[in-house]
C-alpha cells in the first residue's frame, strides 16, 4: 500500500504528526509512505528511517508569484512527484482546502480525512472521500484517530525522538554547542502568534529568579527575525540570560537536546523539545492546554482560566490569559521540574 501523509506546516502541528507516521510504520511494515511538507519543515523528516519519500512544496512562495517560471517549474516538478508516488491512499491531516485539494491532485480513490464538522474548513470536506469522526482532545490524539479510516489499532502516540535530527551537525553547530555551559536552561520567547508571546521582561525575570533558585543560566535561542526579542530578554534578565544562534532547524533541535529544561509558549520549538524528550514549561493563553499543551504532561504547563482564555485567536499583542501569570510562578514551576530527571 502506498500511503501518503498530508501536513504542509506549521512546525508544531508536523510535530504533532510524527506519532501518525510511526503508527503507520509499526503496523504496515511493507507500505510505502510519503509525506507532504512544506520546504522549512522539511528538516524535521528528512532523513526519518520511517519515511520512504519527502515531497515537498514551497505553498507560500507559489501563492505571493504564482504566474512566474520558478512557480510554474516547482509545481509541475512537485505534481509529477505525487504522479510518480502514486498513493493508494492520502491522510488529510490539517482538515483544510490546502490538504484537501493536494489529495485530491493525487487522483487516488481513498482520500481520509476528519469529518466536515471537525475540520478546520469545514467546506473543505468537499475534497474527501473517506471522512472519520476524530476521537480525543489533544491534537495528537485527534490525528491518530483518523488511522481509523485504515482500521489500525489506537495505542499510546510515539514520537519517535531517536528517528529526527539525526544527521550531521554542520561545523558552525558544533561550535555554538561546545561553547555552552554543560546544564543550562533554553528559552524560546517567540511564537506564530503575538498573543501567545509572554513579555520579554518577564522572560528575563524568570531567567534570572531562576538563575538565584538553582543555579542555571538561561539562553535564549535566537531565530531568524527574533533577534530584538531576545535582546530584549537578555537585557532584562541582569546577566542570567544570554541569547545563543538558531539560525535553522537542526542547529535548535541540537539546542533543545542539550538543554536541560526548555521554556516557552505554545510554539513548534517548545512542542520539538518536548517530543525530543527535553522536560519543558510551557505557557498558554490564547490555546487550551487540553488541546495544545504537551502532550501527555499537563504538568509541564501554566495557564490561567480567565473568560477571555482560550479564545484560539490571533492577536496583535500579549494580552491577560498570559499577563496574569507573574513571572515569580514560572521560575518557581520551572525550579520544580529542574528536579525531574528527563522525560
Amino acid at each position: 500500500m502506498r500511503i501518503l501523509i498530508v501536513r504542509t506546516s506549521a512546525l508544531g502541528d508536523v510535530v504533532h504528526a510524527l506519532p501518525v507516521l510511526g503508527a503507520l510504520r509499526r503496523h504496515l511494515p511493507q507500505a510505502r509512505i510519503g509525506w507532504v511538507v512544506e520546504e522549512g519543515m522539511a528538516p524535521v523528516l528528512a532523513g526519518h528511517p520511517d519515511l520512504d519519500e519527502l515531497l515537498v512544496v514551497r505553498l507560500r512562495h507559489w501563492g505571493r508569484a504564482p504566474f512566474s517560471r520558478r512557480t510554474v517549474r516547482e509545481l509541475g516538478a512537485f505534481l509529477a512527484a505525487l504522479d510518480r508516488f502514486a498513493p493508494e491512499v492520502t491522510l488529510d491531516l490539517m482538515g483544510n482546502h490546502k490538504a484537501g485539494a493536494i489529495s485530491a491532485l493525487t487522483l487516488c480513490d481513498r482520500r481520509i480525512g476528519a469529518t466536515r464538522r471537525e475540520r478546520r474548513e469545514p467546506s473543505s470536506a468537499v475534497w474527501i472521500s473517506e471522512p472519520v469522526a476524530p476521537r480525543g482532545v489533544h491534537a495528537v490524539d485527534r490525528m491518530l484517530s483518523l488511522l481509523d479510516g485504515l482500521g489500525l489499532p489506537a495505542e499510546p502516540a510515539d514520537f519517535g525522538p531517536d528517528k529526527i535530527f539525526q544527521g550531521a551537525l554542520p561545523a558552525a553547530t558544533r561550535a555554538t554547542l561546545e561553547a555552552l555551559p554543560e546544564a543550562f536552561v533554553l528559552l524560546h520567547p517567540g511564537a506564530g502568534w503575538a498573543n501567545k508571546v509572554y513579555p520579554p521582561e518577564r522572560w528575563g525575570e524568570v531567567a534570572r529568579r531562576l538563575y538565584e533558585a538553582a543555579g542555571l543560566p538561561t539562553r535564549v535561542a535566537r531565530a531568524r527575525g527574533e533577534e530584538t526579542l531576545a535582546a530584549r530578554v537578555e537585557e532584562a534578565s541582569s546577566g542570567a540570560a544570554r541569547a545563543v544562534d538558531a539560525p535553522d532547524l537542526p542547529t535548535l533541535a541540537a539546542l533543545l537536546r542539550r538543554a536541560r529544561l526548555v521554556l516557552g509558549g505554545d510554539s513548534g520549538p517548545t512542542h520539538l523539545a518536548h517530543a525530543l524528550g527535553t522536560n519543558v514549561l510551557m505557557l498558554l493563553g490564547p490555546t487550551d492546554p487540553q488541546r495544545n499543551g504537551p502532550y501527555g504532561a499537563p504538568e509541564l504547563a501554566l495557564w490561567r482560566s480567565l473568560p477571555c482564555s482560550f479564545c484560539h485567536r490571533r492577536l496583535a499583542e500579549t494580552k491577560a490569559c498570559l499577563l496574569e501569570i507573574p513571572a515569580h510562578q514560572v521560575a518557581e514551576r520551572a525550579a520544580e521540574i529542574l528536579g525531574r530527571p528527563k522525560t
